[in-house]
């Protein structure tokens, strides 16, 4: 059963390392960066870990790291798992409630994505607002285990307005500019067509991309706070001048984490503390 798995997980991780961090982050394509930043830290290849699926995509460390931020104790998730690779909702997901069960209460979620709105360039950075699911999957579908969380969780604030303001703040205070905007999720793999982009732009997307909105809702379902941070890497298909391609993602999402870095470790992770 699931919850067996989670625990049979969470017991694991605890014989390697038994801080019990209240903040964990998962990073997106190219901004794996992070990790190798912590102060006291233990790396744990999700290959040893029970049950924890594992990813083969370029960008993506495949471990995760519990360490020291500025005297915070954190998880990272350096590299995620994407519906495209083949894995299930559950799977994708079950990370998420590992690091519940082994202390995390607020998740920081990073992303690598295009832009549907034509204002946001390739380079920005932006606090995800709200999102947009289009899959017609959820990871909530099937049964429910009330020991994890309601079978009806609410949606209304999946991003935690309290978290989003606290990083606003802290972006204000090193001059770092940022946008906010709404996420649409796309199951890839393939870059979206240009009449999907028009269509998503209509429903109100600012950025499209892969991943984030899974572990969101199963973060939410736990109960736990969410910060997403977008890495704008490309403009999206439609408003992008020439043909897409995931090393264009990466080289982007490269030189803009030390931006990200840089407002996660000196200022956002103080303030999620």
């Amino acid at each position: 059963m699931l919850f067996d798995d989670i625990m049979e997980s969470a017991d694991f991780i605890r014989t390697r390392d038994t801080r019990r961090p209240k903040v964990g982050l998962i990073l997106g394509s190219g901004l794996g960066s992070l990790a190798e930043s912590l102060e006291d830290a233990a790396a744990i290849p999700y290959s040893e870990i029970p049950h924890f699926p594992s990813s083969n995509v370029p960008g993506h460390e495949d471990r995760l790291v519990i360490g020291k931020m500025d005297g915070t104790e954190v998880a990272v998730m350096q590299g995620r798992f994407h519906y495209y690779e083949g894995h299930g909702m559950q799977r994708i997901v079950y990370p998420v409630y590992v690091l519940r069960k082994i202390g995390v209460e607020k998740l920081i979620i990073t992303n690598a994505c295009g832009a549907v709105n034509p204002a946001f360039r390739p380079g920005d950075l932006m606090i995800i607002s709200d999102y947009i699911n289009l899959l017609g999957l959820n990871p909530l579908i099937g049964e429910n285990d009330e020991r994890l969380g309601p079978r009806f969780p609410d949606m209304s604030e999946a991003f935690s307005n309290d978290l989003r303001k606290k990083a606003e703040l802290s972006a204000w205070r090193l001059g770092l500019s940022f946008r906010t905007g709404v996420y649409g999720l796309f199951n890839g793999p393939c870059f979206e067509t240009a009449a999907e982009i028009r269509a998503y732009s209509m429903l109100g997307a600012d950025a499209v991309g892969m991943s984030t909105v899974p572990e969101t809702i199963v973060a939410n379902y736990l109960g736990m706070q969410v910060l997403g941070i977008a890495c704008i890497t490309n403009m999206a298909t439609g408003l992008a001048k020439e043909k897409h391609s995931h090393e264009e993602v990466l080289r982007t999402a490269n030189e803009s984490s030390e931006n990200l870095c840089r407002w996660i470790k000196v200022s956002v992770m103080k303030c999620l503390a």
